[in-house]
């Protein structure tokens, strides 16, 4: 369902210094849709200013991640304005959720969020100016047209520049944001085409635009020193030894508090330079209070899963019919445990933040964060200081994958500017960014499948071993922790006739949260795995069998929400990607083709992968194959087509040997030497990326071609070698990249 504007949603329009424009785009009754950030109101969401000399700046107010977001939506606002992008300048937006709306980037939720509203905010600018014009010529709007930047009427062949008519369309009444007319897309010169990131040209040719670059006059430099364990206080520190270190201007004990992605206690050093606090580091000795957390660790993970597997389930997620009695009855079962590892964001810029607290109490903060409104709630909450004196500037940031949805980083550079009441400049190392991530959970399913005497999936157990609170929370004791849940919708759910997921819960007390595609990075492996065993095991063609499977009527299990999944669409992608990749065409010995399939994001993705894997178990991924479906629209091909590509190169990287292990309650991995990411030598030559155009509202990119690749790897190494990958990564098997 798309976002929609209601009677509310009103343009302001008042003039620059100098004659130009200026439009404020309210939409006081817009809420974010799809379930992205909440906000009592959607109020302006766009500014555009128009100068005489023609130059149209358009605020992009969303954090850039790597996304493209900076350049992407701002280009709704342009299309519509009919403005040539050449004469477009792009300004990022500080913090300001009352001027701008939630400003936020996770959930691939920018694109649906902002198509129709940022559409019309450049419709209403165009509406002005044409009206401008109009009224300049004394003929009726509707004989003028708008495009390039220019406004003619064609009875006479007379035409104005935007810039000459800003002033005049400043002085005129705002439409009705409702009612204004937008584009026919078949209209589109900007919307659909390649547009070059606003930043390509700066991060290529290496100048300082990501928040680690940033630098203030007098900055002082942080480390900070955590408790190993996760949760741990500070019982004792040799302070005096580490102040006594070249440079070093402050040591000091930072108590903290319990929450693990709040403000945990440490020691922080702060120096003239960052090398000089970060060497000064290296004396400090620090006693630790590790508390409970100490006495968990990877194998007990395993060993409890174990146990609990060999139980009956603590709870029931989803539902229908009874999967038991089916099983038993089936002509064949299937039944295997699949197991996944913690893992890392690993973003090649660490954590890092500037800040500076000033005697009048204010607080100004530079962070490369997902959701600075949190980051700077959460420092409201910790320091006391009041909201209206905090200003938090948005800094392009060097990766995220979902690790800046938390703002620990945030918070202690606060902190530590407060303390010392001097600018800061807080920068975590990799060591500190691989050990205290908030990771994507770890997980065990046990599954069993019952087939009839035709082969078709006629029954479906799961059950779920994943992770709950340390501490459960009273009253909810089926309470998972951030990112470790399940969806009962997951499919096939609903597709099979009788199906129970099921789930039982080890207590955690390493932080966990959203990564790239939450849930379905792991889910999907799992799941798109088993159902290719199922299909081998009826003699099916995995195509065929999955085919099949979306071609049952679908039902909703009891416990199981609506999450919008359409069959006809899935198989549209799934029948354009297997015919695109030659599905069931004949290949040379060691090699073969997987398929998968997934839903998430609201995006239907479907890939085949083409692979090879010798004697020696070395693995090549020569090709893979993705089909898409988002929607009606993409906005900006060349950033779509970047998205799908990066985020099946994420997916292979985690596939092959990244996994962070835990022993005594801290991470064993610290660096890229034992969590290595994805070589460009060991990529696919090529990802072939098609988008198939459906009329459905458009959604986002960022994660949902992820998940499938895992399994189609999976697979096609199955039909090679016979061998069925049930726990990742690959390297636990012996296999390697070639």
């Amino acid at each position: 369902m798309a976002p929609s504007l209601d009677r509310r949603a009103f343009l302001r329009v008042s003039a620059l210094a100098g004659g130009g424009l200026l439009l404020a785009t309210h939409l006081d009754g817009v809420g974010e849709a799809f379930g992205a950030q909440a906000a009592s109101a959607f109020q302006p969401n766009a500014f555009i200013r128009i100068t005489p000399d023609g130059l149209v700046t358009i605020v992009a107010k969303n954090p850039e991640v790597g996304q493209g977001v900076k350049t992407s939506m701002p280009m709704l606002v342009a299309e519509e304005l009919g403005v040539d992008w050449s004469s477009v300048r792009l300004e990022q937006a500080d913090l300001d959720p009352d001027a701008y709306g939630p400003q936020s980037a996770g959930g691939s939720t920018s694109t649906p969020t902002n198509w129709e509203p940022l559409r019309r905010a450049g419709a209403a600018g165009r509406h002005l100016l044409v009206a401008a014009a109009a009224e300049t010529w004394g003929v009726a709007p509707d004989a003028c047209a708008a495009a390039n930047g220019r406004v003619t009427h064609a009875a006479t062949g007379r035409s104005l520049a935007y810039g000459e008519l800003a002033a005049r369309a400043a002085t005129l009444p705002a439409p009705d944001l409702e009612r204004v007319a937008l584009k026919d897309p078949s209209t589109y010169t900007l919307l659909g085409t390649r547009v070059a990131g606003v930043s390509n040209r700066d991060i290529v040719t290496g100048r300082p635009i990501y928040s680690i670059d940033f630098t203030l006059p007098g900055m002082l430099f942080a480390v900070y020193e955590k408790c190993p364990v996760y949760g741990g206080t500070v019982a004792g520190a040799n302070l005096d030894v580490v102040k006594a270190q070249p440079g070093v201007r402050h040591a000091f004990v930072v108590d903290g508090g319990t929450a693990l992605d709040g403000l945990l206690g440490g020691v922080a050093i702060v120096a003239d330079s960052w090398w000089q606090a970060q060497s000064a580091r290296k004396a400090l000795e620090v006693t630790w209070n590790e508390g409970p957390t100490a006495a968990q660790g990877t194998e007990a993970f395993a060993a409890q899963a174990e146990t609990l597997m060999q139980q009956p389930p603590r709870f029931t997620v989803a539902r229908q019919g009874n999967e038991e009695a089916a099983i038993a009855a089936a002509a064949r079962t299937v039944d295997a445990t699949y197991a996944y590892p913690f893992i890392a964001h690993a973003p090649l810029e660490p954590q890092n933040c500037a800040a500076h607290y000033k005697a009048d109490g204010s607080l100004e903060i530079w962070a490369p964060s997902q959701t600075p409104q949190r980051g700077r709630d959460l420092v409201v909450q910790t320091l006391g200081v009041p909201e209206h004196k905090i200003t938090f500037h948005l800094m392009q940031v060097g990766g995220g994958f979902g690790r800046r949805l938390t703002n620990d980083y945030v918070v202690e550079a606060a902190w530590i500017s407060k303390v010392i009441g001097a600018p800061v400049k807080l920068l975590w190392t990799r060591e500190d960014d691989t050990r205290h991530d908030f990771y994507r959970p770890g997980g065990f399913h046990h599954l069993t499948a019952g087939l009839d005497a035709d082969g078709a999936l006629a029954a479906w157990r799961g059950h779920f071993v994943s992770f709950g609170p340390l501490t459960p929370e009273p009253g909810n004791p089926n309470a998972f922790v951030r990112s470790a849940n399940i969806s009962g919708a997951e499919f096939p759910s609903g597709f099979v006739p009788h199906i129970g997921l099921h789930a039982s819960l080890i207590p955690l007390g390493i932080p966990t949260g959203a990564m790239r595609a939450p849930r379905s990075n792991a889910v999907a492996w799992v799941y798109q795995s088993f159902i290719d065993e199922c299909a081998h095991a009826a003699g099916a063609d995995p195509v065929a069998f999955r085919l099949q499977l979306l071609r049952v009527p679908p039902s909703r299990p009891e416990g199981a929400a609506a999450d919008g999944f359409s069959a006809d669409r899935m198989r549209g992608v799934l029948e354009d990607v297997a015919a695109r990749a030659g599905w069931g065409r004949t290949l040379p010995d060691g090699r073969a083709l997987g398929v998968a399939f997934h839903y998430s994001h609201r995006g239907y993705f479907a890939e085949v992968a083409e692979v090879s894997v010798d004697a020696a178990k070395a693995v090549r991924v020569h090709k893979v194959w993705v089909a898409a479906d988002v929607g009606r629209q993409i906005v900006n091909a060349s950033m779509a087509e970047n998205q799908v590509q990066g985020a099946v190169l994420d997916g292979l990287g985690a596939l092959m040997g990244q996994e962070i292990t835990f022993e005594g309650g801290r991470a064993v991995q610290s660096n890229f030497d034992r969590y290595p990411l994805l070589r460009m030598r060991q990529s696919p030559p090529e990802v072939e990326v098609h988008f198939r155009i459906t009329d459905n509202h458009p959604t986002g990119l960022g994660e949902p071609a992820l998940p499938p690749v895992l399994p189609a790897v999976c697979n096609a190494i199955f039909a090679i070698t016979g061998t069925r990958v049930r726990e990742l990564p690959l390297a636990r098997h012996g296999f390697r990249w070639a």
